[in-house]
């Protein structure tokens, strides 16, 4: 029985097409994933946290100087969507006046295709989160460096930080958000 089944070659069109599909699977669900690691340890931008005292002007009044070196403009922590996710983000504004995206303490799943994206949408809880930063307006940063640690991702000078309210964890491959912060003004 197996013997005659085996020589007829709709048997082996079926074996072809089923491993095929098999190994496309594998492709686009990247399995595998679920059991790796990569930890990223970018360095941290040290804001100043003390303001420097008024200097006395020659007109006899005082005058705040003006702010030298980062400054963080926007921060927020993350909360879990599709998968468990962890850490804070944070938007700096270096003394270039170029801005960048820094997110500590990082804790989420590895995946297929994820970015990171600044998003004009609000951050909501629970499934109702998981597709909502596509709806909108967004900036793609770049892929994930690494699903644990810190990691720095310098905006394009074309990108306004003030356009955008919330920062996604992003598998790209499946549209949903990993985990997402909604930025807060400081």
């Amino acid at each position: 029985m197996i013997r005659r089944l085996l020589s007829r070659p709709v048997t082996w069109i079926v074996v072809a097409v089923l491993g095929i599909g098999g190994a496309g699977a594998l492709y686009w669900f990247a399995p595998w994933r679920l059991f790796t690691d990569t930890v990223v340890t970018d360095t941290l931008t040290v804001v100043p946290t003390a303001t420097p005292s008024a200097v006395p002007q020659p007109s006899g009044t005082t005058e705040a100087p003006p702010k030298v070196g980062p400054v963080v403009i926007a921060q927020g922590a993350f909360i879990t969507h599709e998968h468990d996710t962890s850490g804070t983000a944070r938007l700096v504004r270096n003394p270039d006046g170029s801005h960048q995206l820094e997110i500590a303490g990082l804790d989420t799943s590895d995946g297929p295709d994820l970015r990171v994206w600044l998003s004009d949408q609000q951050v909501r809880s629970g499934t109702a989160g998981w597709r909502v930063f596509d709806d909108g307006e967004y900036a793609e940063l770049g892929r994930l460096k690494g699903n644990h640690g810190d990691q720095v991702y310098r905006l394009d000078a074309g990108v306004d930080p003030a356009a955008f309210r919330s920062v996604s964890i992003w598998c790209k491959r499946f549209a949903v958000s990993f985990g997402a912060a909604e930025l807060t003004a400081v």
